[in-house]
């Protein structure tokens, strides 16, 4: 109720500023009652694709990388836990920007120098990077959901002849992820709004496509106050999904 509250009065306000002190406000040029505003309505709203697409590849890759990590840093033997804690300390550390900067400029080179010559557009170099950069939270968040699971529940899989990775995908996994689904939709919700970095390497998405109606247009207030509606209503539409998908998973145990 507070964020629908919130978004109708962010859009009445910025209505009400449409009205008023003509001189300083520039909404005309996201008007869509002319032509000139329509098409840089539309102009912003084709970014909607590219960030989506973005996001969900890129959340994907960490899950995955995530899972891959936490399962051998939970283990008891330092030589296999060991490399996964630096791994997650190592990534955590560096700043999404300048690791973007890395990947795409300088993974090719370094992949060069082995033999191996490709070149990597901005769309996989973000994916990439944001894949890297989530995955160490993600692991850290596999893994205290995992421990969090009662230790009865491994013994009772080994009473029943279960192997390891059987009782981690039949047991263990399965109840871990009800607990996890939150701080997973939090760490989405992350990688959306840091898909915005992708701007700065030339891919297509909502902020790029902002930035270049800025410098054709010369209204940035506008047009950006725009782009946070935009992300605004991407993520509540989210966040609506994931508390559907909790209470389908039975992931609130407060009942």
């Amino acid at each position: 109720m507070k964020l629908k509250f919130s978004l109708w009065l962010f859009i009445v306000l910025a209505l009400a500023g449409c009205s008023s002190q003509p001189g300083i406000w520039g909404w005309y040029v996201i008007d869509p009652r002319t032509v000139a505003g329509y098409n840089n309505i539309r102009f912003l709203l084709n970014g909607f694709g590219a960030t989506i697409l973005l996001s969900l590849i890129a959340a994907g890759l960490s899950m995955i990388i995530g899972l891959m990590v936490a399962l051998p840093g939970m283990s008891t033997n330092r030589w296999i836990s060991f490399p996964s804690r630096i791994y997650v300390e190592f990534v955590r550390a560096i700043p999404l920007l300048p690791m973007l900067f890395w990947v795409f400029y300088g993974l090719p080179v370094v992949l060069k120098s082995f033999g191996i010559t490709i070149s990597i557009d901005a769309f996989w170099g973000a994916i990439i990077t944001l894949a890297i950069s989530d995955s160490a939270f993600t692991s850290e968040i596999y893994r205290s959901g995992i421990q969090s699971i009662n230790k009865g529940q491994t013994e009772a899989a080994k009473t029943v002849g279960l192997n390891y990775s059987q009782t981690m995908r039949y047991v263990i996994l399965p109840q871990a992820i009800k607990r996890i689904l939150p701080p997973l939709a939090n760490q989405f919700i992350y990688i959306v709004k840091m898909s915005a970095f992708a701007s700065v390497i030339g891919m297509q998405e909502l902020t790029r496509r902002a930035n270049e109606l800025v410098v054709t247009e010369y209204r940035p207030l506008e047009i950006y106050t725009l782009l946070i509606l935009e992300y605004l209503i991407l993520v509540l539409i989210i966040s609506f999904f994931v508390r559907w998908l909790e209470r389908k998973m039975g992931s609130d145990e407060s009942k």
